[in-house]
């Protein structure tokens, strides 16, 4: 029951952090459509999946003890965070209405989004290896173990489907996309600064 209750409260309080994730979803719900903030949070609770996959399998330890193969990962992803927040600051003022805003990122791209997003954000790497080798005992059923990672990853879905609902609300929605180029350019400001910071943090601990 301790662990249950540790895995729990470690998720809940990794999930709200705010990071990556955040800043895709609430850019795309309040920029383009509730439903494509909502794709993306679903997009970011399959990519939590890949990294439950290679923490299960054994990957995770060697990600955990390999400080190049954890650096690979951490610049791959930041270099994808970079891009999206360079495309982001490159926006320019439009007087496109917000109609053609939405029908510009299909089902598929908004699900792609969430999911790269994730995948290949080393902040999730480094929580789920830690929880699953910190927190998780090593004689945990199996069938345990793969009930904390779907936790997880419906945790995930759940939160960041909260908020793009909140930040897809009608009204202010409606006012802030009058200046939905400044908007775009802050949160592309953010992908860039998450980036940043994730290429020079400090790898995975060896002890």
């Amino acid at each position: 029951m301790t662990e249950l209750i540790a895995v729990i409260t470690i998720t809940i309080l990794a999930v709200i952090s705010p990071g990556p994730d955040f800043a895709m979803v609430s850019r795309n719900s309040l920029m383009l459509s509730r439903r494509a903030g909502v794709l993306t949070a679903l997009g970011i609770g399959l990519g939590v999946l890949v990294h439950l996959t290679y923490t299960l399998v054994g990957v995770g330890l060697l990600i955990q003890q390999s400080l190049w193969l954890f650096n690979a990962i951490k610049l791959v992803g930041a270099v994808y965070l970079v891009y999206l927040g360079v495309k982001m600051l490159r926006s320019k003022p439009s007087r496109v209405l917000a109609d053609r805003a939405v029908a510009s990122l299909s089902d598929a791209a908004a699900l792609r989004t969430g999911f790269l997003t994730n995948a290949l954000n080393p902040k999730t790497t480094i929580f789920i290896v830690s929880l699953f080798m910190q927190v998780v005992r090593p004689e945990t059923p199996l069938a345990m173990q793969i009930g904390y990672g779907a936790f997880i990853s419906v945790a995930h879905i759940a939160w960041f489907s909260l908020v793009a609902l909140c930040f897809s609300a009608g009204p202010v929605r409606d006012r802030l996309l009058a200046g939905r180029h400044w908007i775009d350019r802050t949160f592309g400001a953010l992908l860039v600064g998450f980036g940043i910071l994730l290429a020079v943090a400090n790898g995975p601990s060896r002890s």
